[in-house]
């Protein structure tokens, strides 16, 4: 399969953040790569995105970014925020609906910690930033 385009991709409804909830399963970030800019009410989480859907048994990482507008605040449960280069892996990425078209975008990581962004609406972007490179790691679930 020849290489795909990096992925750029918009959410602004529940549905188009699964998408990019599913293209995010297993990517890992250190706690320094998350960053609140409170002023210009944003997220961003640098991170090392698996590509699933280069397929095949080949596994590739590539460095992609993720960003979260329109932020009123981010609550952490179970982040050390202290422990710059610890290693976090996120597994979901989800919308709670409040008072529309605001609502809670839940970063969920393994080891049960947590992101709750709250927004004032959802406008998230998912970005490739570099190309993608070989790794021996697939990541596994059980079924």
């Amino acid at each position: 399969m020849a290489d795909a385009a990096p992925l750029k991709l918009l959410a602004q409804d529940a549905d188009d953040l699964a998408v990019i909830s599913a293209a995010l399963q297993d990517a890992v970030a250190k706690i320094g790569d998350i960053r609140w800019d409170a002023s210009a009410r944003t997220l961003t989480l640098a991170c090392n995105r698996f590509r699933w859907e280069s397929g095949g048994r080949k596994g590739e990482r590539v460095r992609s970014a993720l960003q979260l507008g329109d932020v009123a605040g981010v609550q952490a449960r179970k982040l050390r925020r202290d422990a710059k280069g610890a290693v976090v892996e996120l597994l979901s990425v989800a919308f709670e609906p409040g008072e529309a078209p605001g609502g809670t975008v839940l970063l969920t990581f393994a080891g049960g910690g947590d992101l709750k962004v709250s927004v004032d609406c959802l406008d998230v972007i998912l970005a490739d930033v570099s190309g993608a490179w070989s790794t021996p790691r697939r990541p596994g679930h059980a079924e």
